[in-house]
Order: C-alpha cells, then structure tokens, then sequence
C-alpha cells in the first residue's frame, strides 16, 4: 500500500526532496555553531601558540585515533545501510545499523574514558586546573574549547544514536519509502557528525606532536 502523502506535497517524491532539503538547512546552522567555535579556536591558538601545543601534548591521541577509526567505520555502516534499505533486505539494512548504534555507543564511551583521565590529571578548567605556570592562561583556553567543542559534539553523538535506534527498529518491522526518506536524512546527519569530529581531531590532538 502506498505511503499517503500531505496536502502539501505534490508527490512523494515532492515530500522526500522537502525533507532532504530541510536536513540541508538544518546541517547549515549546525556549521554556524561549530564554525564559531572553531574560529575562536584559531584566534586564541595564534595568541598563545606554545601554550595551545603544550596543552594538545596532553590529550590521549591514542584515544583520539581509535575514536576517529570507530567514526568512520559507523558512517561507512550507515552508508551501507542505505543502499540495503528495501523490504528484502531489511534485516540486513537493520543489522548495519545496530553495528552503527554500537560503534557510537564505543565512541562514547572512549570519551568518557579520555574525560576521567583529564580530571585525575587536573586539566579540566575551573576544577583545580594545574598546569605549567608559564602556560598556564593559553592551556586554559585550550582545555575550555576542548570540552565546550568535545561536549557539544558526543551530544550530537547520543541524538544520531537515538535516532538510528529508531531507524533500526521500523526498517526491522516494516520498511516503506518514507522511511528511506527519515534514513537517508539521518545518514546526512550521522556523516556530518564524523565530518565534524575529524576537524576537531586535527585541531585537538595534533598540533603539540606535528613538529
């Protein structure tokens, strides 16, 4: 039975494009956000050069790394899953989902792990930060982008897991086209998350070790 379709809309195909075109936008204002943020990075990284490359020389890369492969191998999942979405193959297209939500849940979890091991060291900012005294003030402001950036970030993480969840459990019940539509707007939604993330790992982690 075909889906229905709102008086709004043409057709279905009308109704997928408007929601194709509405996650463009939204992912627009998401760029906003994460852009402010990453130009205060730079203008702050250009007055206190030293200071930002010692702070970055105290996160765990290895962390950081492990946590870029699990990023990628999840949007390759969600990507497969895509092109396996059909009523033929939906315990397949629900599988590579699970293995998504999975993969973010590691994600997560990784980074609860790298947030424990700053605290015991004293580098989160206003809770008994310690630190070189020298550079003390620039690896404040590193740290506070750090988390503000990290945070905002593994909240969008825990929003795209609940929405694949969701998306797992129609395409397991009884897929239809507008589903393809939801999971080919959270699959833009996932990729930009891990687009997101490979800046920040390039801004975080490596500019204390690239010398």
């Amino acid at each position: 039975m075909p889906d229905a379709v709102a008086p709004q809309f043409i057709s279905t195909a009308h109704r997928d494009e408007t929601a194709e075109l509405g996650m463009w936008v939204f992912l627009a204002t998401e760029v906003l956000l994460f852009g402010g943020l990453i130009l205060g990075y730079f203008v702050y990284r250009h007055s206190y050069p030293a200071a930002f490359a010692a702070a970055s020389r105290h996160t765990e890369i290895v962390i950081g790394a492990a946590n870029t492969a699990i990023l990628l191998t999840s949007s390759f999942l969600v990507a497969c899953a895509v092109d396996a979405f059909a009523v033929e193959t939906r315990k397949i297209c629900a599988g590579l989902l699970s293995g998504a939500i999975l993969l973010g849940l590691a994600f997560i979890i990784l980074k609860g792990v790298e947030y424990a091991d700053e605290y015991r060291e004293h580098l989160v900012p206003g809770i008994d930060f310690n630190f070189e005294a020298s550079e003390a003030n620039g690896a404040q402001l590193f740290f506070v982008f750090y988390f503000v950036a990290t945070a905002i970030h593994a909240l969008h993480m825990l929003i795209g897991i609940g929405l694949l969840a969701v998306m797992a459990t129609l395409t397991w019940r009884s897929p239809t086209t507008r589903h393809r539509a939801a999971l080919h707007s959270i699959a833009l939604y996932w990729h930009f998350v891990d687009v997101v993330w490979i800046f920040l790992f390039a801004l975080i982690y490596l500019p204390g070790r690239s010398a």
